[in-house]
């Protein structure tokens, strides 16, 4: 069902239903960004609060209101949502708890969805929304936003974090935030979705839990792209302990954080790791939007932060490319032959306080090559120190921006080095203000963004109980779709070992119906006669077996696994595969349906993609051939999304030529 949700978001008029402290503070909030609209208190007994008459209920109300603050009980609350519904209030906010956060709150949430019709609701369990643009706000708690003309929207389940968010000190202009709760009516991708329809929002940042209802998240992203209004992420669940803390706290589901990662990138949202970076990213959001590329240029007056910012983006994707001759140029005529040019630049400090020379120097390296530049200045504390002397530095930053329109950022090497005041003056004139190094360099990474896929999500189903087929019967299911499988045979131990003195070996001898046969004892390696079969299977407590052919001619070995994941859909992850797969760890995943391009895009960023394009001049891996697999089996798992839970390749064996399935593993549900 699809809600309108202009009303809730810019309501022009606002009841607040119920007397309690968190009532009062609705009120006191929406009167402190000077609301112009009505605001009409509801309780049965109060004459008055905040100075304001009340209304003995809804239906005495002079007006329908556009949005609805309920701050009363649970059951009480299902009770009013209905009553607004009826006569067609814009939205409401749930702020009770009890819902589908506890044990037992399900029905509560059924039969508030059905209560609430067709009118939408925020929660429950949430705080509800401050729109810093129009002055709107139903909070009942105190918040840190100030007006604003344009800015960002910071959307999150929690309303803790949210109330932090509010209370930044780094310029950052807050347009809208909003707290989802429980996300009974209405999910978060629901949500930015209406946000995107305001022109006043320049990006949108989410602290997300987990996620439902992937087909909004998709369509979230595609308007969000096409709007030109970036999309950053900050997505919890990585740790066991934060998975636990997620479900209990808003009932979502997790997941698994590959299969976040894999979500993400298809819709082509960023993902950073910590509220301080969210928020620098939307920084340079903000003011550049997303960055073309990885290429910074870094400026400082001392050789301490021009090697601290390089050694810090080492092992970043960021790149500092040399001086062009134009840089070196303009350089050379702004600082003179004192200087030892560079890409970062330590520019010395004779030029300080020459605004001019400074403007010069900070114009110079602003080329088109380079996606951001970076000027490093830690401003003194206020409170012992004299900042006057910084100013030459905030006007040559302005200047050069007013004279290149390139891309700026004022970093400070620590967060409590850029002030307030001068976030919020530089931000005014075009530049980034940036605390901290490092959060900028993570920031920067961030802001380089990418289109989302094309491709529809798969959606998965929850997981069901399945069987797993045997080895044999894995192999023979995907040689059906093209998946190359050694030639192989099942039998008892003297039939193989029979076949084995006839045929040419040499052969791998698998025990059948044991898990982790490598560990177990359970497999042979190299055995090239009938003899050497019967006495690798006397050593192994089974019956039957299998017999296949070895692949000698080996030049790397791949995993490849698509799992079924109820969150995020179904992940595919490649990796270093046989017995490197827990050793090296080196994997990456993806969403499916994954085109050849992004899958050969995934190969590339492991570090056996080294080894398969011949490392060191030793023989190259057929990739085609390995690519050529990976789609066979993406397509078996398309023909049986309805029974497959998870198909595993582990070793995908690539050699120059071919690349063979030496062990597969499926485990689906009847048909």
């Amino acid at each position: 069902m699809t809600h309108n949700l202009s009303r809730l978001l810019r309501p022009k008029s606002v009841a607040v239903i119920g007397g309690g402290a968190w009532c009062r503070a609705v009120i006191e909030q929406l009167q402190k960004l000077k609301f112009s609209g009505d605001i009409w208190p509801i309780h049965p007994s109060a004459r008055e609060i905040c100075g304001l008459p009340t209304h003995p209920s809804v239906h005495d109300l002079p007006d329908i209101p556009d949005a609805a603050f309920i701050g009363i009980n649970r059951d009480a609350t299902i009770e009013v949502v209905a009553q607004l519904s009826k006569i067609s209030v814009g939205g409401a906010i749930c702020f009770a708890s009890g819902f589908s956060e506890t044990d037992g709150g399900q029905n509560a949430n059924a039969r508030l969805l059905k209560a609430a019709a067709n009118m939408p609701i925020l929660g429950p369990n949430c705080y509800g929304m401050i729109n810093a643009l129009d002055g709107a706000s139903l909070w009942p708690d105190q918040h840190g936003c100030l007006p604003v003309d344009r800015g960002l929207a910071i959307l999150t389940q929690s309303s803790n974090i949210a109330i932090n968010l509010t209370m930044q000190q780094r310029g950052l202009p807050i347009a809208y935030v909003v707290t989802c709760g429980n996300q009974a009516q209405l999910s978060m991708a629901q949500i930015a979705d209406a946000l995107l329809d305001d022109p006043r929002v320049t990006a949108i940042g989410l602290h997300i839990e987990g996620f439902s209802d992937l087909v909004a998240w998709q369509a979230l992203a595609r308007k969000a792209y096409a709007k030109g209004i970036p999309l950053v992420a900050l997505k919890v669940g990585k740790s066991i302990e934060a998975q636990s803390a997620t479900i209990s706290h808003t009932a979502s589901l997790a997941g698994s954080d590959a299969g976040a990662t894999a979500l993400l990138q298809h819709l082509g949202i960023a993902r950073v790791d910590d509220l301080p970076t969210l928020l620098e990213t939307l920084k340079i959001l903000h003011v550049a939007g997303p960055l073309p590329s990885g290429q910074i240029a870094s400026i400082s007056c001392s050789g301490g932060e021009a090697s601290l910012i390089a050694d810090m983006a080492y092992d970043t994707a960021l790149t500092f490319p040399p001086l062009t001759d134009l840089q070196e140029k303009r350089l050379l005529a702004a600082l003179g032959p004192k200087v030892a040019l560079a890409n970062p630049l330590d520019y010395h400090t004779y030029v300080w306080r020459d605004i001019g020379a400074m403007t010069r120097t900070f114009s110079a390296m602003i080329v088109t090559e380079i996606a951001i530049t970076f000027l490093i200045v830690d401003f003194p504390r206020g409170d012992i120190c004299d900042p006057s002397d910084w100013e030459c530095a905030i006007q040559s930053a302005l200047d050069t921006r007013a004279a290149t329109g390139g891309t700026i950022a004022m970093v400070a090497t620590l967060t409590e080095l850029m002030p307030e005041h001068v976030a919020r003056r530089l931000m005014t004139g075009g530049i980034i203000p940036m605390g901290g190094i490092r959060e900028a360099l993570a920031a920067t990474q961030a802001a380089h963004q990418r289109a989302p896929r094309s491709a529809d999500l798969v959606v998965a189903t929850a997981s069901m109980p399945a069987e797993t087929l045997s080895e044999a019967d894995a192999k023979r299911a995907l040689e059906k779709v093209g998946v190359m499988v050694p030639k192989l045979r099942t039998g008892d131990l003297e039939t193989l070992a029979t076949h084995a003195d006839i045929e040419q070996g040499p052969f791998v001898l698998k025990s059948i119906g044991a898990a982790h046969k490598s560990e177990a004892g359970g497999v042979a390696l190299s055995l090239t006669s009938g003899d050497a079969v019967r006495n690798a299977g006397a050593k192994m407590s089974t019956k039957d077996f299998i017999l296949e052919e070895m692949i000698t001619d080996s030049v790397a070995e791949i995993l490849v696994g698509i799992v079924k994941d109820p969150a995020h859909g179904f992940v595919i992850t490649i990796g270093a595969g046989g017995i490197n797969a827990e050793l090296m760890q080196d994997t990456a995943s993806v969403l499916m349906p994954a085109s050849r391009e992004c899958l050969k895009q995934t190969l590339n960023t492991l570090k056996v993609a080294k080894i398969l394009n011949g490392y060191r001049n030793q023989p190259t891996g057929d990739i085609n051939a390995m690519l050529d697999a990976i789609d066979a089996i993406q397509s078996y798992v398309l023909a049986n999304l309805d029974t497959i839970e998870e198909v595993e390749v582990n070793p995908l064996i690539i050699t120059q030529t071919r690349a063979v399935a030496a062990d597969a593993l499926i485990r689906k549900r009847h048909d």
